[in-house]
C-alpha cells in the first residue's frame, strides 16, 4: 500500500536508523525537487486567483457590447466576485482542516472550473454573475489554503521566500490577463482563465499532503513518510518530526477550539499581528488602485494604457524581488520598507491631485500622478502584497490556525470590497485626500510592523508558535 507516492515499508527507515544524519541532527534545510514541484502545483491556485481578479477589466468592453450589459449590471459582474471570496473564506479554515490541504485545493479548482465556464457559455447577466459568484468562492478558499501548504512542507530557512511565490504568481495572473486580453475575446480569455485550474487539478495527484496536517488527525506513519518525501530519501528528518510530534501532541490536550478562543488572552498577539497586517494593507488603498488604474490616470490626465502597461512592468519585477530578499533580508525590514514606499507613492499621487486642484505645474501633475501610482505599485509588491499572507500562515498554532485564517482571510476580502465600494465617493469628495489618507496608513503601517510584528526569519513553525503562544512546548 502506498500513502504519498512513498511505500508503507520506507516510511519510518530513517527515523529508526538515522539515515545520513546532518551535523546537527536537522532534517535538509535545503529545497527538494518535491518542495519545488509541491510549491508549483500549489501556486497555480495563486495564478488563478490573480486571473480572476484581472479579468474584469479587460473583459469589460466586449461583455458590456455582446450581452448588452448597463454600467451597473457589470459592476455586479465585476464586484460579486468579492461577496463569492467572503463566503469561501468564511469556510477556508474549517474545510482545510477537515479535507487536508491538498483536498481543499482540488475543492476550490472544481468552483473554480465550473465558474470560468459558466462566463464562457453565459447568454446573459444571470449566468455570467453565478459563474463569477462561483469563481468567487474559488479563490477565497485558495487564498487561505495555497499560503498555508507551502509554509507548512518548506525548511524554515526557505519557508519566507517559497511563501511569497503566492504573491508572485498572483501578479503574473493579474499581468496575464491584462496582456492576453488585448489580444483575444473575452470568452476565449475566460477558457485561458480556467487551464490553471485544470493543470492544479492535475498536479495534486503527484504532491504529498502537509506533515502537520497529517499529524493533526495522528495519521504519524502518513506524516512522516510525506516528510521524508519533501526533504528526501536520504535526509535525516528525526529532529523535525519530533518537534512536530511534540507540538501537536500538546494541542491535542486542548479541547477542540471555538471562534471565541481565538480572542482568548494566549492568542493576543497573534491575532492583532494578523488581523492588523490585514486591515492595513486593504484600508492602505491597494484595491482602489488595482480597480480603478485606468480611471486614476485618466483624472491626473495621463494616458491609462501606459500607465496599466507600467504598473504590469513594475509589479512582477518588485515581486520577484521580494521573494528573493525574503529569507536572507527577514519580513520585518521588507514589510517596514515596502509599507515606507506606499506611503511615499500615496503622497505623491495626493500631491498630484492637489497641485492641479489650484492649477499649479499642470504639466508636471500627470507625470508625478504616475510616479506616485508606480512608487505605490512597486512597493506592495515587494512586501505588504505577500508578507502579511506569509506571516498569518506561521504564527498560528495548528488547533486554531484554521479558524484564525478564515477571521483573517475574512477580514481581507471585506476590507478589499470596503474600499473599492468607496473609493469613487471618496474621489468624489477630495481626489487628494484620498491619496493622503492612504499615506497616512502606509506610515501607520511602518509603526505597527515596528511595533508589534515578529521577525521570524529561521524559525520552525513551532518555534514561532511557542515564542508567541505560551502553552506551544518550547525545545
Amino acid at each position: 500500500m502506498e500513502r504519498d507516492g512513498i511505500e508503507d515499508g520506507e516510511t519510518s527507515i530513517p527515523l529508526l536508523l538515522g539515515q545520513n544524519p546532518d551535523c546537527d541532527g536537522s532534517s535538509s534545510s535545503s529545497a527538494t525537487a518535491v518542495v519545488v514541484l509541491s510549491t508549483l502545483v500549489a501556486v497555480f491556485g495563486s495564478f488563478v486567483f490573480g486571473s480572476a481578479v484581472g479579468f474584469s477589466s479587460p473583459a469589460q468592453s466586449g461583455i458590456m457590447d455582446d450581452l448588452g450589459l448597463s454600467v451597473a449590471e457589470y459592476s455586479v459582474f465585476g464586484s460579486i466576485v468579492t461577496v463569492g471570496a467572503m463566503f469561501g473564506a468564511v469556510m477556508s479554515g474549517k474545510i482545510a482542516d477537515l479535507f487536508g490541504r491538498r483536498g481543499t485545493m482540488g475543492f476550490a479548482e472544481v468552483f473554480c472550473t465550473i465558474g470560468w465556464i459558466a462566463i464562457v457559455l453565459s447568454k446573459e447577466a444571470l449566468w455570467l454573475d453565478l459563474g463569477r459568484l462561483s469563481l468567487g468562492y474559488g479563490i477565497g478558499l485558495l487564498s487561505y489554503v495555497v499560503p498555508v501548504y507551502i509554509a507548512e512542507i518548506t525548511p524554515k530557512n526557505v519557508r519566507g521566500g517559497f511563501t511569497t511565490v503566492n504573491q508572485l504568481m498572483i501578479c503574473c495572473g493579474v499581468s496575464a490577463m491584462y496582456v492576453i486580453g488585448v489580444l483575444v475575446t473575452w470568452r476565449i480569455l475566460a477558457v485561458i482563465g480556467a487551464i490553471p485550474s485544470l493543470l492544479q487539478i492535475l498536479g495534486l495527484f503527484f504532491i504529498p499532503e502537509s506533515p502537520r496536517w497529517l499529524a493533526k488527525n495522528d495519521r504519524w506513519l502518513d506524516c512522516e513518510a510525506a516528510l521524508q518525501r519533501l526533504r528526501g530519501r536520504k535526509a535525516y528528518i528525526s529532529k523535525e518530526a519530533a518537534e512536530i510530534r511534540d507540538s501537536t501532541e500538546a494541542i491535542e490536550q486542548l479541547s477542540e477550539a471555538k471562534l471565541l478562543d481565538l480572542f482568548q488572552r494566549k492568542y493576543t498577539h497573534s491575532l492583532i499581528t494578523g488581523v492588523g497586517l490585514m486591515v492595513l494593507q486593504q484600508f492602505g488603498g491597494v484595491s482602489a488602485i488595482a480597480s480603478y488604474a485606468s480611471a486614476i490616470f485618466q483624472s491626473a490626465g495621463f494616458s491609462s494604457r501606459v500607465g496599466t502597461l507600467g504598473m504590469v512592468a513594475v509589479q512582477v519585477p518588485m515581486t520577484m524581488l521580494g521573494v528573493l530578499l525574503m529569507d536572507r533580508s527577514g519580513r520585518r525590514p521588507l514589510l517596514m520598507i515596502s509599507a515606507a514606499g506606499t506611503c511615499l507613492g500615496s503622497f505623491l499621487s495626493g500631491l498630484s491631485f492637489l497641485l492641479q486642484d489650484l492649477h499649479v505645474w499642470k504639466d508636471f501633475t500627470p507625470i508625478m500622478a504616475l510616479s506616485g501610482v508606480l512608487v505605490f505599485s512597486g512597493s506592495f509588491s515587494l512586501g505588504m502584497g505577500g508578507i502579511p499572507w506569509v506571516i498569518m500562515s506561521e504564527i498560528f498554532p495548528i488547533n486554531v490556525k484554521g479558524l484564525a485564517g478564515s477571521l483573517i482571510t475574512v477580514v481581507s476580502w471585506l476590507g478589499s470590497w470596503i474600499i473599492s465600494y468607496a473609493f469613487n465617493f471618496l474621489m468624489d469628495w477630495s481626489s487628494a485626500g484620498t491619496f493622503f489618507m492612504f499615506a497616512s496608513i502606509g506610515g501607520l503601517t511602518v509603526l505597527f510592523v515596528d511595533k508589534l510584528v515578529p521577525e521570524t526569519k529561521g524559525q520552525t513553525l513551532e518555534e514561532i508558535q511557542a515564542s508567541m503562544n505560551p502553552f506551544t512546548p518550547k525545545k
